[in-house]
């Protein structure tokens, strides 16, 4: 599978989601944003998760879904998506498959010690299944009202 480029139709992918497996191609009509972090239940990306939460209502106004993707189990997803009351599916990359398609796995220091993991990651994808958006290396702090706004424009 190729990486995924701007400006270029992502190729279509099934993984294992919260609510049942997610296809890129059924989102087709709608714009899809898929943001990947690094793990359930961490700060940051419980930060994150609250975030999209707490905007689901404008990006349903703006025509488009929203999915959380990490490498955590379905199990653990589950579990999170549960604890924080997510109105959004997320998807269990265990394989790591999507995180290759998007490229987004990278050596990391974490206390002191280099680690493969998640680089934070959102990408936009528009409702013909292009690749609009790229935002790498992310910081929690207001990414969502950006995606947001992004969204709005397209």
């Amino acid at each position: 599978m190729t990486t995924a480029s701007l400006s270029q139709p992502v190729p279509d992918f099934g993984a294992p989601a919260t609510g049942g497996t997610f296809s890129l191609a059924a989102q087709r009509g709608k714009t899809v944003v898929l943001y990947f972090y690094p793990k359930d239940n961490t700060p940051g990306c419980t930060t994150e998760a609250m975030n999209f939460r707490d905007q689901h209502d404008a990006f349903v106004k703006a025509g488009t879904v929203v999915f959380g993707i990490s490498r955590d189990s379905l199990k653990s997803h589950e579990n999170f998506k549960a604890k924080l009351e997510l109105p959004f599916e997320l998807i269990s990359d265990g394989d790591e498959a999507v995180c290759h398609l998007f490229d987004v796995i990278k050596m990391k220091k974490m206390y002191g010690k280099e680690v493969r993991g998640i680089e934070r990651s959102t990408f936009i994808i528009d409702g013909k299944g292009i690749l609009r958006h790229a935002l790498r290396g992310i910081k929690v702090p207001n990414h969502v009202d950006e995606v947001l706004e992004i969204v709005r424009g397209l």
